[in-house]
């Protein structure tokens, strides 16, 4: 009898040695005679015990981690392949409470399905959305999107249905989908994840969207940082494509879409939707200014939806169950589940995917393990880089757009980075103006020198310099920059900076040192 063993391909496990793991468990059983099927899927998001091996018994996986090559002859010395005890047993995979507490919509197939089997993505679910979205008309599509309540996942939490409906009605032949997946914020990889373990539900999204804004034609821009999932998408499109799910005359409908997948040359202000437009047309990524909004005048002068990974990952699942069934999750004008990236300081990193409606303190606790140190944590940073920073005695806030909103803080892509009582948050918001130095495409002034100029009053006020003086400099810099910047880079930045002063004043002097 062949036993089927999962071990993730996902470039998390792949760098903490699932490669030399899967070749053990390859090696191990030849030399036992035991008849095994090793299929290589995505992380389930637990990276605290990748790399996480899985086996199917009787129909259910059990999970065996962390696992390393010395591990391997002890786990069939236990009898792993049937499921039995060993130290590095954690039962059967969907009853880790770390993932039987979640509710998982966007990342259903994540980490069970071969990420490049289309007959493995229709056995779990996989283009029932499409198949509907085929027997509707394209306003129909944008009605559904629009009542679901899907806002932006990429960080401006734009409702999606808007967008799509804005480029719709744009009377011209040709449109796109532009996907943007530069995922560049520090402690996120949703985008990733979803790229390398279903990368399918991406392209069926994408392919909804064309069909509901009346596209023939989408890119998908990746980052060069990541090769792996650049690797799993275009091997995905490959089979997507023979399986006439993508391509000319999809399933027999009339209807025509295809994508190709652009790979950046790594520059964080591509993740602008307008920078990342320029990137695909060939020229330097630079930010355009506004209006002409992406949606009427984008790609080539073309009517374009741009959205990014999690948001298209998402649309499958409300053409599948309906606009009603995605907008029961969530609370207020938050509606559905976000997938939330824990990472930093914590003892349990990886994806959580939940309803709107959490708090902070449940992630950083219940979800992961509070700090890795032991030490209490101090802060977190939501949102990235320029996210602002949240203290301790705000945690238990509420995790939704509007709620972070209300205390000076955005969402954002979901990145949650969590920082222990011994950071200094002085540096930290230094590093916030060195970012934005360094990463700015130079367009702008307030940008290009408001970040540079920014470095040297923090300097300053960390030595002791005229701290009044410099304090009140720092102040109308960030507006100039806030106020005054073309994107979010230079717009954003003064958020981490404004956080560390109002919640960590003292960090901001020569005590610290």
């Amino acid at each position: 009898m062949t036993t089927t063993v999962y071990i993730p391909q996902d470039s998390s496990a792949l760098s903490l040695g699932a490669e030399r793991v899967a070749r053990a468990i390859q090696r191990e059983a030849l030399a036992r005679g035991e008849i095994i099927n090793i299929v290589r899927n995505g992380s389930r998001g637990l990276y605290w015990l990748e790399p996480m091996v899985e086996v199917m018994v009787a129909g259910e996986r059990h999970a065996y981690g962390p696992v390393t090559p010395a591990d391997v002859a002890g786990l069939f010395d236990a009898g792993f392949l049937k499921g039995k005890h060993h130290s590095l047993g954690h039962g059967r995979t969907e009853e880790i409470p770390y993932l039987a507490k979640q509710t998982r919509l966007t990342f259903a197939r994540v980490g069970i399905v071969d990420p490049g089997s289309v007959a493995d993505y229709l056995a779990h679910g996989g283009y029932i959305g499409l198949r509907n979205a085929l027997s509707l008309s394209s306003a129909e599509i944008v009605n559904v999107v629009t009542d679901s309540g899907l806002r932006g996942r990429g960080g401006a939490a734009f409702p999606t249905g808007i967008k799509w409906k804005t480029v719709l009605d744009q009377a011209v032949e040709q449109k796109y989908v532009a996907c943007n997946a530069d995922e560049g914020d520090s402690g996120t990889f949703s985008d990733r994840m979803i790229m390398e373990g279903d990368p399918l539900t991406l392209i069926e999204g994408m392919t909804i969207a064309g069909i509901a804004v009346g596209a023939t034609q989408g890119y998908i821009y990746a980052r060069s940082e990541y090769p792996h999932a650049c690797r799993a998408l275009a091997r995905a499109i490959t089979a997507a494509k023979e399986a006439n799910f993508l391509g000319q005359n999809i399933q027999g409908s009339g209807k025509h879409f295809d994508i190709e997948l652009r790979i950046g040359a790594g520059a964080y202000v591509c993740g602008e939707e307008t920078s990342m437009l320029e990137s695909l047309e060939g020229k330097r990524g630079e930010v355009r200014a506004k209006p002409p909004l992406p949606a009427i005048e984008g790609l080539f002068g073309k009517p374009t939806a741009v959205n990014n990974v999690i948001s298209l990952a998402t649309v499958p699942v409300i053409l599948a169950r309906g606009a009603e069934f995605y907008r029961d999750f969530g609370v207020g004008r938050s509606r559905g589940t976000l997938p939330l990236q824990l990472a930093g300081n914590l003892k349990h990193g990886g994806l959580v995917e939940l309803a709107f409606g959490c708090t902070l303190r449940e992630l950083l606790y219940d979800y992961g393990g509070g700090s890795a140190t032991g030490r209490p944590l101090r802060t977190v940073q939501v949102g990235g880089p320029l996210g602002a920073y949240i203290p301790a005695s705000e945690f238990d806030v509420i995790v939704d757009y509007e709620a972070l909103s209300a205390t000076g803080a955005l969402l954002g892509h979901g990145g949650i980075v969590a920082f222990d009582d011994t950071v200094d948050m002085g540096k930290m918001a230094r590093y916030a103006m060195e970012f934005c130095a360094i990463e700015s495409c130079g367009k702008c002034t307030p940008c290009r020198l408001g970040s540079t100029r920014g470095q040297q009053v923090l300097d300053d006020l960390k030595a002791g310099i005229r701290p009044d003086e410099n304090l009140k400099l720092l102040h109308e810099l960030m507006d100039t920059m806030q106020y005054g910047s073309l994107c979010g880079l230079g717009g954003m930045t003064p958020f981490p900076v404004r956080s560390a002063l109002k919640h960590f004043p003292a960090d901001f002097g020569p005590s610290r040192d």
